[in-house]
Protein backbone atom coordinates (compact mmCIF):
# COMPACT_ATOMS: atom_id res chain seq x y z
CA UNK A 1 0.00 0.00 0.00
CA UNK A 2 1.43 3.13 -0.85
CA UNK A 3 1.44 6.13 2.14
CA UNK A 4 -1.06 7.82 0.09
CA UNK A 5 -3.60 5.64 0.37
CA UNK A 6 -2.54 4.42 3.90
CA UNK A 7 -3.59 8.68 5.01
CA UNK A 8 -6.46 8.40 2.89
CA UNK A 9 -7.88 5.62 4.78
CA UNK A 10 -7.03 6.78 8.12
CA UNK A 11 -8.46 9.91 7.23
CA UNK A 12 -11.61 7.73 6.44
CA UNK A 13 -11.86 5.62 9.14
CA UNK A 14 -11.41 9.02 11.58
CA UNK A 15 -14.54 10.37 9.77
CA UNK A 16 -16.56 7.42 10.19
CA UNK A 17 -15.67 6.75 14.44
CA UNK A 18 -17.24 10.45 13.92
CA UNK A 19 -20.22 9.51 11.80
CA UNK A 20 -22.31 8.44 14.53
CA UNK A 21 -21.47 11.50 16.71
CA UNK A 22 -23.09 14.88 17.15
CA UNK A 23 -21.73 17.91 19.13
CA UNK A 24 -23.87 19.02 22.10
CA UNK A 25 -24.60 22.91 23.10
CA UNK A 26 -21.89 22.38 25.61
CA UNK A 27 -19.29 21.47 23.32
CA UNK A 28 -19.00 17.91 24.08
CA UNK A 29 -19.14 14.68 21.91
CA UNK A 30 -22.71 13.17 22.31
CA UNK A 31 -23.06 10.08 20.49
CA UNK A 32 -26.52 9.05 18.11
CA UNK A 33 -28.52 5.84 18.62
CA UNK A 34 -28.07 4.20 15.46
CA UNK A 35 -29.19 0.97 16.11
CA UNK A 36 -29.28 -2.06 13.10
CA UNK A 37 -32.30 -4.79 13.76
CA UNK A 38 -31.28 -7.53 12.31
CA UNK A 39 -33.44 -10.48 13.05
CA UNK A 40 -37.04 -11.59 14.65
CA UNK A 41 -38.09 -15.23 14.90
CA UNK A 42 -41.30 -15.86 16.16
CA UNK A 43 -42.14 -19.10 17.77
CA UNK A 44 -45.75 -20.23 18.58
CA UNK A 45 -45.38 -22.70 22.05
CA UNK A 46 -48.03 -23.13 22.90
CA UNK A 47 -52.18 -22.11 22.01
CA UNK A 48 -51.40 -18.46 23.24
CA UNK A 49 -47.50 -18.65 24.11
CA UNK A 50 -45.29 -16.81 21.99
CA UNK A 51 -41.70 -16.84 21.87
CA UNK A 52 -39.64 -13.85 20.15
CA UNK A 53 -35.80 -14.05 19.25
CA UNK A 54 -34.60 -10.83 18.25
CA UNK A 55 -30.56 -9.74 17.14
CA UNK A 56 -29.28 -6.09 16.64
CA UNK A 57 -26.42 -4.62 16.80
CA UNK A 58 -25.95 -0.57 18.47
CA UNK A 59 -28.14 -1.14 21.60
CA UNK A 60 -27.72 1.12 24.40
CA UNK A 61 -28.64 -1.34 26.49
CA UNK A 62 -30.98 -4.14 27.86
CA UNK A 63 -33.65 -1.83 27.25
CA UNK A 64 -33.39 -1.41 23.80
CA UNK A 65 -33.63 -5.11 22.93
CA UNK A 66 -36.59 -5.23 24.94
CA UNK A 67 -38.26 -2.71 23.25
CA UNK A 68 -36.86 -4.55 20.26
CA UNK A 69 -38.51 -7.73 21.47
CA UNK A 70 -42.23 -5.95 22.15
CA UNK A 71 -42.79 -4.46 18.92
CA UNK A 72 -42.32 -8.13 17.23
CA UNK A 73 -44.81 -9.13 20.18
CA UNK A 74 -47.37 -5.93 19.06
CA UNK A 75 -47.26 -6.93 15.63
CA UNK A 76 -47.83 -10.81 15.97
CA UNK A 77 -50.63 -9.98 17.84
CA UNK A 78 -51.99 -8.00 15.48
CA UNK A 79 -51.25 -10.34 12.70
CA UNK A 80 -53.04 -13.72 14.73
CA UNK A 81 -55.90 -11.27 14.84
CA UNK A 82 -55.59 -9.95 19.16
CA UNK A 83 -55.20 -6.89 20.59
CA UNK A 84 -53.33 -7.17 23.43
CA UNK A 85 -50.19 -9.20 24.66
CA UNK A 86 -48.72 -9.63 28.21
CA UNK A 87 -45.11 -9.99 28.60
CA UNK A 88 -43.41 -13.15 30.42
CA UNK A 89 -40.23 -12.92 30.42
CA UNK A 90 -37.17 -11.69 28.25
CA UNK A 91 -33.27 -12.75 28.50
CA UNK A 92 -30.89 -11.16 26.67
CA UNK A 93 -27.22 -11.59 26.13
CA UNK A 94 -24.41 -9.15 24.36
CA UNK A 95 -21.36 -10.95 22.38
CA UNK A 96 -19.02 -8.66 20.51
CA UNK A 97 -21.59 -6.06 20.04
CA UNK A 98 -24.33 -8.35 18.85
CA UNK A 99 -27.48 -8.33 21.22
CA UNK A 100 -29.96 -11.15 21.66
CA UNK A 101 -33.31 -11.02 23.60
CA UNK A 102 -35.21 -14.01 23.74
CA UNK A 103 -38.64 -12.84 24.97
CA UNK A 104 -41.85 -14.84 25.46
CA UNK A 105 -45.33 -13.08 25.74
CA UNK A 106 -49.22 -14.39 25.64
CA UNK A 107 -51.64 -13.46 23.32
CA UNK A 108 -55.07 -12.16 23.63
CA UNK A 109 -58.70 -10.89 22.65
CA UNK A 110 -58.88 -8.81 25.87
CA UNK A 111 -56.96 -7.32 28.39
CA UNK A 112 -54.92 -9.76 30.04
CA UNK A 113 -54.74 -9.40 33.68
CA UNK A 114 -50.89 -8.47 34.92
CA UNK A 115 -48.52 -5.51 35.32
CA UNK A 116 -46.39 -6.14 32.16
CA UNK A 117 -49.51 -5.86 29.52
CA UNK A 118 -49.46 -3.85 25.99
CA UNK A 119 -52.08 -2.84 23.97
CA UNK A 120 -51.07 -4.15 20.45
CA UNK A 121 -52.11 -1.27 18.12
CA UNK A 122 -50.61 1.58 20.64
CA UNK A 123 -47.24 -0.18 20.89
CA UNK A 124 -47.06 -1.39 16.88
CA UNK A 125 -47.74 2.47 15.91
CA UNK A 126 -45.30 3.87 17.95
CA UNK A 127 -42.65 1.56 17.06
CA UNK A 128 -43.41 2.35 13.30
CA UNK A 129 -42.93 6.20 14.75
CA UNK A 130 -39.94 4.84 16.04
CA UNK A 131 -38.42 2.92 13.19
CA UNK A 132 -38.12 -0.03 15.07
CA UNK A 133 -39.16 -2.68 12.09
CA UNK A 134 -41.51 -5.35 13.47
CA UNK A 135 -42.53 -8.96 12.12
Amino acid sequence: MQAGTTISLISLASLAGLAGCETAPSGEEVSRFAPQYESVETHLLDGDLVNFHVTMRGARGVEDVDRYAACAAAQYTLIRGYGFARHVRTNVDEEGGVWRGDAVYTISAALPRGLKTIDAEVVAADCAEQGIPMV
